[in-house]
């Protein structure tokens, strides 16, 4: 499936996802949202059992067959590109055109879709799921599971024994009997929570050296930029997505802020110009607002392969030319490493480079 089939869909999940949640990812306290990196010592003893967003799940071995739902995400696909566990796939929905990291378009397009197509409300449906028959289903969000959106549930892949699992920092997303300590994990959304996941993979498919070996090196690039930028003043930040134009009522550039973005900008020695705001942000920013924010550098985020960062970035300039940025002509450009993902250390050290440029 071409991405420009799915860019349309893509945007309306995000902005559906948005509204069933009710609220977004804010920063909330470090310390308490501080991930937890679930790997152990030595190899995975099987059978596995673990609790995954309430449910009870046990591996009897490595999953061989599995399949990545959409949910909007490409960060699962990539972990498991980055993790080599691309043979383990059977299908993945996942997908976004551009990167980060250019050579991931490529890596994630190789993966097998196995002829899956979308329901309309843009993942895979139920019976496509059940017929397939995986023995892992891989969801971005509780709400990937869900049976008004006709998606197979977990307890109907359990009876047929499909195991599921959903990114935990995102348990609460989609799930309305989410726990406080749920809601905490999404709230606090963090570039750690990209390194729990990756070391959940490695327990699950008892690869759990690689995993290590993968998060020390993802870890090493963002804390050199850290210690990079340490001491130097945080300088105001906006990273806005003009391509998702649709999650705002007011038709401006999708304004991400809160848990990851605040994460990646603040590791790039930054900070966010609506640091610890909701998702209700991102959906009702005005003009106003947007031509008051004191914005110092300006993050472009790419949403398609055709859109054109440099031409992206003048445009806004143009709009807000009162921004310190639209003046000095600070700017960079991101896609998928802003988000939840593998590819956290890619923007980081983008956004370093304009926020602190030559330290």
């Amino acid at each position: 499936m071409s991405f420009d089939r799915l860019t349309r869909p893509l945007a309306a999940v995000l902005a559906t996802a948005l509204t069933l949640t009710g609220c977004g990812a804010r920063g909330g306290d470090p310390a308490a949202a501080k991930p937890r990196v679930t790997e152990a010592p030595g190899p995975t003893e099987y059978p596995l059992t673990l609790d995954n967003c309430g449910m009870r799940i046990t591996f009897q071995a490595p999953p061989r067959r599995v399949l990545i739902l959409n949910g909007t995400s490409v960060g699962e696909a990539e972990s498991f590109v980055l993790l080599g566990l691309e043979r383990n796939v059977l299908a993945n929905a996942q997908s976004y055109g551009i990167s980060d990291d250019p050579s991931m378009v490529g890596r994630v397009r190789a993966l097998p879709t196995g002829g899956l197509t979308m329901n309309k409300n843009f993942d895979v449906p139920a019976e496509q799921v059940l017929n397939l028959k995986p023995d892992l289903v891989v969801s971005t969000w509780s709400g990937g599971f869900e049976a008004r959106n006709g998606f197979a549930t977990r307890e109907q892949l359990a009876a047929a024994g499909i195991t599921s699992l959903v990114n935990p920092v995102n348990c609460a997303m989609g799930k309305p009997d989410a726990t406080p300590e749920e809601k905490l994990a999404y709230r606090g959304q963090s570039i750690g929570s990209t390194f729990e996941f990756i070391g959940l993979l490695g327990r699950i498919f008892d690869v759990q050296e690689r995993a290590r070996d993968l998060v020390g090196q993802l870890r090493s690039r963002v804390e050199a930029v850290r210690a990079r930028v340490s001491g130097r003043p945080a300088r105001k930040v906006l990273i806005a997505y003009p391509g998702m134009s649709m999650m705002n009522a007011n038709g401006l550039p999708a304004v991400m802020t809160g848990g990851i973005y605040d994460d990646v900008i603040r590791a790039a020695g930054g900070v966010n110009v609506f640091a610890g705001q909701t998702a209700d942000m991102t959906r009702t920013l005005n003009r106003e607002q947007l031509a008051v924010a004191p914005v110092d550098v300006l993050v472009v985020g790419l949403f398609g392969p055709r859109e054109d960062g440099e031409r992206e970035a003048a445009r806004l300039f143009a709009a807000y030319p009162q921004w310190p940025a639209s003046r000095s002509r600070s700017y960079t450009v991101v896609s998928d490493g802003a988000y939840l993902g593998p590819l956290n250390a890619w923007a980081v050290e983008k956004i370093s480079r304009v926020v602190h440029p030559g330290d």
